[in-house]
């Protein structure tokens, strides 16, 4: 036994031998594992060089190394090929140049240098061959001649508009009189008896029979008579007596509106009169009469209403829009068509706290004297406002911005046939048709201006820069047969699809 031990003992370290001299020839051949572990091949050190990561939620982070997000903590994934318009020779040529600043929570907010954000934020760098929403889209510039694609630049101008709106004359409202009586009784006479008519003050309006008025008469002459009796009473009090006395009818006529004049009248004549006349307090026009001759009257009740048209007021109707256009003071035009063109001038007094239910505009009031009454209550004129001037603002041409209801788009042009579309923050609209751009661009940068009718709504707009930024099936198949795998039935019925 022990002699068949020895013999298998040799033959399993000749087999031993054997293999190690067959691993060490495979390891040192020409092309072998080792020369490959040993040496970085070209292609996967480009394809490493090119692999970033990036948030979904700031894209404007980008790093070569995976981790998580500065801002949100979350994880970063892989940045597909072709989705950052990023440029591989730009970065690996040299340091890159950083574009502008933006803040990490509001991409729109950018600046020229590094800073806070409202937000009290760090403001991130965005880089030249980077874009600020995290992709871009290329087109073939071929494509974009025949589409009709123009741009216009991103630049400082003074915006003004000129505002055309429909006015409406009014009444001085301080100048609307309601005229009625303070006392019970008959009207035996009406000396105003028509709408329209025009009432100066002073003049006579009505005459009132009234029992009550025909009994503070009696009890005024009373009084009169007993202070003549008293005044040369030895008695000082008894004389103050009737003074007071005498004083207290007197405030009573007044009280029921018998004027001064009419009181006078009564003590020279010291008779009673059956009917007293009521006089108009103020000048106007009849606006209403409700009081017809013989008609029992109630006091309180109202008989007329005049209306002051010496000074008349406008209301010139103001859009939601235009709003922003729209101050105290600026100077005004109405024109009266039904009088050759003639032109008067004002100044915005008052511009009204809201909103006409029905006309949903604002109403900005207009004062003006009215001496020869050519402006009329109700009457509607033009009325034109010169609106502030807004100097020294970003702005590019209306047609740029996509409004989809939510945000402001456009695309900036970034050279080669890429465009970015980057979120805006709009202004005001001049009558030229430029917008004022807040937030969002910079001073000197391209914008498209034509073609956007490939994105006329807000789902096109979102279904074609979906379109244009995700993958093709037919690359990604292409990208899993270059890592070596084998393409199925599948993949290759999407690869010719």
């Amino acid at each position: 036994m022990r002699p068949n031990l020895k013999f298998l003992l040799s033959i399993c370290i000749v087999l031993l031998v054997l293999a190690s001299g067959f691993i060490w020839y495979l390891l040192h051949q020409p092309g072998s594992l080792m020369e490959h572990a040993g040496h970085d091949h070209p292609a996967a050190d480009i394809k490493m060089t090119q692999q970033q990561y990036t948030c979904g939620m700031h894209p404007m982070i980008i790093t070569d190394e995976p981790g998580n997000c500065p801002i949100c903590s979350m994880a970063l994934t892989p940045v597909k090929a072709g989705t950052t318009g990023q440029s591989t020779s730009a970065t690996t040529a040299g340091e890159r140049k950083v574009k502008y600043w933006a803040a990490p929570m509001d991409p729109t907010y950018i600046r020229n240098e590094p800073g806070k954000s409202p937000m009290g934020m760090d403001l991130v760098p965005v880089y030249e061959d980077q874009a600020a929403s995290g992709s871009t889209i290329s087109i073939d510039p071929v494509t974009a001649q025949n589409m009709g694609v123009r741009t216009a630049l991103v630049e400082r101008r003074d915006l003004h508009r000129l505002i055309r709106t429909v006015g409406t004359v009014d009444y001085d409202e301080p100048k609307v009189t309601s005229i009625n009586a303070k006392v019970d009784g008959w009207i035996e006479k009406l000396y105003v008896a028509e709408t329209g008519q025009m009432v100066k003050k002073g003049q006579p309006l009505l005459e009132l029979y009234s029992p009550k008025l025909v009994s503070a008469q009696q009890e005024y002459l009373l009084a009169l008579r007993n202070r003549s009796a008293l005044k040369d009473s030895s008695f000082v009090e008894i004389s103050a007596g009737g003074e007071r006395l005498l004083a207290a009818a007197r405030q009573r006529l007044r009280y029921w509106d018998i004027s001064d004049r009419q009181i006078l009248q009564l003590e020279k004549t010291g008779q009673v009169r059956k009917t007293l006349t009521l006089y108009a307090p103020y000048q106007g026009v009849v606006t209403m009469k409700m009081a017809m001759l013989g008609q029992f009257i109630k006091a309180g009740q109202e008989l007329f209403q005049l209306g002051d048209i010496s000074r008349v007021w406008v209301y010139a109707d103001i859009y939601e829009y235009e709003l922003p256009w729209i101050k105290v003071g600026q100077q005004a035009e109405v024109m009266l068509p039904f009088i050759g063109g003639k032109t008067l001038s004002a100044k915005i007094s008052t511009i009204y706290p809201y909103v006409e239910p029905k006309t949903r505009t604002v109403k900005a009031r207009l004062e003006f004297a009215n001496p020869g009454f050519e402006l009329k209550p109700d009457m509607y004129v033009n009325v034109r406002i010169k609106a502030h001037e807004v100097q020294g603002v970003l702005a590019v041409p209306g047609e740029a911005v996509l409004h989809s209801g939510e945000k402001q788009t456009v695309f900036v042009s970034l050279g080669d046939g890429k465009f970015e579309p980057r979120e805006v923050k709009a202004g005001v609209q001049d009558q030229e048709g430029f917008i004022e751009i807040t937030q969002g661009v910079l001073e000197g940068e391209l914008v498209v201006t034509s073609a956007q009718f490939l994105f006329d709504s807000e789902s096109k707009l979102r279904e074609a820069i979906q379109k244009m930024l995700e993958p093709k099936k037919s690359e990604q198949v292409a990208v899993d047969s270059h890592d070596g795998h084998d393409m199925s039935e599948e993949d290759l019925e999407a690869l010719f699809e």
